[in-house]
């Protein structure tokens, strides 16, 4: 009877739940967290603050690159591959970037933050494995294609 329930719940989630709308909701989602945080670091457009150089010069140091050079490629970061990441267009790039920039993070700056980043991972590893899903550029523009993307599959992680 419990073990019934729990299957139905589960037909019934994967049912209203389809596959492109958690694709869409990982992409937002993520994309959200660091274009926040590359707000953080600019005034204006993209003019970087004076406290955002500080910051990579203690804070955020880096072991092999230039403060400067850090700032200004976190910066930029944080708002083109959210942008990217919001629209579906060149996804899989857009997300290893961001994961890339996640395990620096983790490395070098913040160590002890493992379970928001692992969280970061978590909507990004979807990403970089499954696509952005239908409802992107990415397949308008045919850049996405195959049997992944059949109108049948709606269930990111089981297919």
């Amino acid at each position: 009877m419990l073990l019934a329930l729990y299957r139905r719940g589960g037909e019934i989630a994967a049912r209203i739940l389809p596959r492109d709308l958690l694709l869409l909701v990982a992409r937002v989602g993520i994309g959200a967290i660091f274009f926040l945080s590359g707000r953080t670091k600019v005034e204006g457009l993209l003019t970087l603050r004076d406290s955002t150089y500080e910051l990579f010069r203690t804070e955020y140091a880096l072991p092999l690159i230039d403060p400067v050079s850090a700032a200004h490629a976190a910066a930029y970061s944080e708002h083109l591959f959210p942008i990217l990441l919001l629209l579906g267009l060149f996804t899989r790039p857009a997300a290893t970037a961001l994961l890339g920039m996640t395990l620096v993070i983790e490395i070098f700056v913040y160590p002890e933050a493992w379970p928001t980043h692992l969280s970061w991972a978590g909507l990004l590893l979807p990403l970089i494995a499954k696509g952005p899903g239908n409802w992107s550029l990415d397949r308008l523009l045919r850049l996405e294609t195959g049997a992944h993307y059949s109108a049948s599959e709606n269930h990111p992680c089981l297919s």
